[in-house]
């Protein structure tokens, strides 16, 4: 029987008893019986941590799996990866990387998000740039934006992210390429202060494809820069749900508090992503008056959604931390 995650949970002894990881044999066992791409405790332990040695073991095993179960069980890793940081998949997120599998190449960048090394910003240009697919095209340059924020911020040395830099332009410029992929490009290289940036967010902004217009939106947000106060302003009530959700990051983003009384009518929508992106906004903008929304959303959220409290009480703690002058008391 295939036991998921969360069911595991429920006590300290279960938790413990997921600590033990598997050894090797046992997680290639498990992997080879794996029929439909499900994962179990064995799967979720045994093939974290894995070293170099033991992905080689590995690979011939992974290998043989038909592709949608390598694709569904590398689904399940980076869900629980985001929610468990204990768990380290790299190992065989990097093998994932070279599967012959489109799909599966994509989801193994998604899996290695908090692979900082140069090693992988590396691989992630030449995925960016050669690899066959536009989806794992988009998602390698996507992914190519942390390195350039990295860099940017003097985390990683910029004389290495220029690359990534370089490769974010030359998409973005390239009008041959998938408006997924140039889309993703400006995306990532708003977290610079790179020359093109203004004008190519006014280009993005400007055309005719709302999915360009959506990553312009984004891209205003990245670069702090409140020049896009009043663009974002008209655009979070935008008829195009993905116009709208990105005005409202962006509105967060710029900290523009002309936006709360726009995201207090987003907030009471029923489009749950517009709703949870609002919610963190109003935490990012703060003052009193989105203070007020935040504690009315949390009294009905206490009612019957865990989750939505979760991220309520979130934007409040950011809200607090940024020291903004709040007239409303938490406790009410």
């Amino acid at each position: 029987m295939v036991i998921e995650f969360d069911d595991f949970l429920d006590n300290d002894e279960d938790v413990e008893r997921l600590r033990e990881k598997p050894d090797l044999d046992t997680t290639l066992n498990a992997l080879r019986s794996n029929v439909d791409g499900s994962a179990d405790a064995t799967l979720f332990y045994g093939l974290a941590g894995l070293t170099m040695a033991d992905a080689s073991r590995a690979e011939p095993v992974w290998n043989g799996l038909p592709a949608e179960v390598r694709r569904k069980l590398l689904r399940h890793l980076v869900d629980i990866s985001e929610s468990n940081f204990e768990l380290d998949y790299r190992s065989l997120g990097t093998l994932a990387l070279g599967d012959e599998d489109a799909e599966v190449r994509a989801t193994a960048i998604d899996l290695l998000w908090d692979d900082d090394t140069l090693e992988l910003m590396n691989r992630l240009i030449d995925l960016a740039q050669w690899d066959e697919s536009i989806q794992v095209r988009a998602t390698a340059i996507e992914a190519l934006g942390r390195f350039i924020l990295l860099g940017e911020l003097g985390d990683l040395p910029e004389i290495e992210t220029i690359r990534a830099q370089d490769a974010a332009v030359n998409l973005l410029t390239n009008l041959d390429e998938d408006v997924d992929v140039r889309r993703r490009a400006l995306e990532a290289i708003a977290n610079c202060g790179h020359e093109i940036v203004n004008e190519a967010i006014d280009e993005a902004y400007t055309s005719d494809d709302p999915r360009m217009q959506a990553s312009a939106l984004y891209a205003m947000g990245r670069t702090c820069d409140n020049r896009w106060d009043e663009i974002v302003l008209r655009e979070i009530d935008h008829i195009d749900p993905a116009i709208r959700y990105e005005a409202a990051r962006a509105s967060g983003e710029l900290e523009i508090e002309e936006a709360v009384p726009h995201l207090a009518r987003l907030v009471q929508g029923h489009d749950r992503e517009i709703k949870e992106v609002a919610i963190w906004s109003l935490g990012e903008i703060g003052g009193s008056y989105a203070l007020k929304i935040l504690g009315a959303l949390a009294d009905e959220a206490e009612q019957d959604d865990d989750d939505l409290l979760e991220a309520i009480e979130e934007a409040l703690g950011n809200a607090s931390l940024a020291g903004r002058d709040f007239d409303f008391d938490l406790d009410d």
